[in-house]
């Protein structure tokens, strides 16, 4: 066994990494403290801030609309991914797995499932966005038939794309140095060949096909908008234009749209550390010399789930400026008669 390695467990011809369970502290005490007071604060912010938006969305949005709906599965997502949470908290403080091969099953399979689910939403609201558009949507309809077979698409793909880490995470029994013997929750694949498929096949149809999606999506919606711009500006030019189809992007859509751009940016930024990690991960069983530590992949998936907190802030600042401000200010600013 490598001493120098601690997160990396040679079992036979195949290196096995050891997820949250660290198995060398310096100072234990100290580290797992300032690491549950981190992700405590993530877990409680995105709570309160997923409960607070899912409130003004259905208090703002009095008239159910396919957007409403998707929206608020998105909050679903968010708080389901942090919910493992005190998971996590207790093998920091343990190192030992103690939790048994149910919560290891369950716990990266939720983290992925969870983050399929978000982007896989955003993505659906700016296709439901631009089919709005087109079909000159002004008043917010609900389609029951369709948000179901949307929200049912959603949850089966994103459970599906992830079922291995379900099925593959297992907890195993290792002698280490000064710890005699320990168990940690790892991912044993049967072969490396399936590991390498899965996780490219699960960041092509998990994160790359939805982002396109995204990008096209909103990409038709600034050229709707462009062509509104030209046909409300005044032409000197006597010679006969070919006139677009008359769509129309109210200050409502444009509102929306900026709001689920920085929402996507912000998706993106906070969740490609954790599958640059995940693929340095599958990458030390090739390079020896790669070293990635628990500790640095417990401060990449805080780092991610706190995009779970963030999602619920921004869309909250971008959309309901107006309701903060009453909440806020209405019990303060009062009128002069």
């Amino acid at each position: 066994m490598d001493t120098d390695a601690p997160e990396s467990l040679h079992l036979g011809n195949f290196t096995y990494f050891s997820f949250f369970s660290e198995l060398h502290h310096s100072d234990h005490v100290t580290t797992t403290t300032l690491e549950t007071l981190a992700i405590t604060v993530v877990f409680l912010v995105s709570v309160a801030a997923n409960a607070t938006a899912a409130v003004l969305v259905t208090w703002e949005r009095r008239l159910l609309a396919n957007k409403t709906v998707l929206t608020l599965n998105l909050f679903v997502a968010d708080l389901l991914f942090v919910s493992m949470i005190p998971l996590i908290v207790a093998v920091r403080w343990t190192v030992t797995w103690t939790l048994g091969h149910t919560a290891c099953h369950t716990v990266l399979y939720v983290i992925c499932m969870s983050g399929c689910v978000a982007i896989t939403t955003l993505a659906s609201i700016s296709v439901e966005r631009v089919q709005a558009i087109l079909r000159l949507q002004t008043v917010p309809t609900l389609n029951p038939r369709m948000v179901t077979t949307t929200l049912f698409f959603i949850w089966s793909f994103s459970a599906l794309t992830s079922l291995p880490l379900s099925l593959f995470f297992t907890v195993i029994e290792v002698d280490f140095p000064k710890q005699k013997r320990v168990h940690i929750c790892t991912l044993k694949w049967p072969d490396a060949a399936g590991e390498i498929v899965w996780n490219v096949a699960f960041t092509a149809l998990c994160f790359i096909v939805p982002g396109l999606i995204i990008v096209v999506s909103y990409s038709k919606i600034l050229q709707i908008a462009k062509r509104c711009r030209l046909r409300l500006r005044p032409s000197n030019t006597q010679l006969p234009v070919r006139e677009p189809p008359n769509y129309h992007v109210s200050r409502q859509d444009m509102k929306l749209f900026r709001t689920m751009l920085v929402l996507v940016f912000s998706f993106v930024i906070m969740w490609s550390p954790i599958f640059i990690i995940t693929f340095l991960i599958l990458a030390r069983n090739f390079l020896g010399h790669l070293y990635v530590s628990s500790t640095m992949f417990f401060w990449v998936v805080t780092f991610t789930m706190a995009n779970s907190a963030l999602n619920p802030i921004l869309y909250s600042v971008f959309q309901f400026k107006n309701s903060w401000r009453k909440i806020c200010c209405g019990a303060v600013v009062v009128p002069l008669k």
